[in-house]
């Protein structure tokens, strides 16, 4: 079994934050330490300093190696807080144990199969590319965001989780097997009114990526869904951008 990069701090309930591409379990250092609990960020396969293995890195493979780091440490009574493809990984981790989960929380995370005009449109377009070819953009997604980002990626192929994670994207309907795991997790969150469920969201930056309407429907399609809105400015990488303020709304909402 590969063993997964984590941080951990405090004692208690298990509150675990899960990253996205290009970020690691670093992009939390400003938001778990005010927050009660055992806080734990683990960084994905390939990711940050977690090993590097030869595999093609799909979203079934992320799911896999979470679900051996979470049974590792018996993780049990869960809160999750998910960015980015952190946030799909906690839902999908979220409907197949449904029973070891004791709340959801989200921020600019991937929830929703989109079509490529629900996409904020300077995305749709550099996605496009990385789709078809692109391999040479995955090193912009870098850029703008703290050195420590960059650390792990110093070859083409260390950045090949970086490059599969922005194929994976579901746009357009593909790849048809992350859009059908989105949409059975996506239902899952519509028929569980008994797990409580956060959205916190930030006046819209250059690169964000939930849209209003992307969040009316969330607000429309997920049970029991408290969605708390700061009329400030942040970009996708909110915990980076906004980090007392995700801290301050995560620690008055847990349950």
């Amino acid at each position: 079994m590969t063993v997964l990069a984590y941080r951990e701090e405090g004692t208690g309930a298990p509150v675990v934050f899960l990253h996205g591409n290009p970020s690691s379990s670093y992009l939390w250092r400003n938001v778990m330490p005010s927050l009660p609990g055992r806080r734990l960020a683990p960084d994905l396969i390939g990711m940050g300093d977690s090993p590097k293995p030869g595999i093609e890195y799909t979203f079934e493979d992320h799911a896999q190696y979470l679900d051996e780091w979470f049974d590792a440490l018996e993780l049990e009574d869960v809160v999750l807080v998910g960015h980015d493809w952190g946030g799909a990984l906690a839902a999908d981790w979220a409907s197949r144990h449904p029973s070891r989960v004791r709340g959801l929380a989200f921020t600019e995370a991937v929830l929703k199969p989109m079509t490529w005009e629900e996409f904020p449109p300077a995305g749709a377009e550099v996605f496009r590319a990385i789709k078809t070819s692109g391999d040479s953009l995955i090193g912009d997604f870098l850029s703008g965001l703290p050195p420590e980002y960059a650390r792990p990626y110093p070859t083409a192929e260390s950045r090949r989780p970086l490059l599969q994670w922005a194929r994976s994207l579901p746009l357009g309907g593909e790849p048809a097997s992350v859009v059908a795991r989105i949409e059975a997790f996506g239902k899952w969150l519509g028929a569980t009114p008994e797990i409580p469920k956060l959205l916190v969201t930030f006046d819209p930056g250059p690169d964000t990526m939930l849209t209003p309407p992307m969040v009316e429907w969330m607000s429309g399609t997920f049970a029991s869904l408290k969605v708390v809105h700061h009329p400030v400015v942040a970009g996708h990488h909110t915990p980076e951008d906004q980090p007392e303020l995700l801290a301050g709304t995560l620690a008055a909402w847990l349950p």
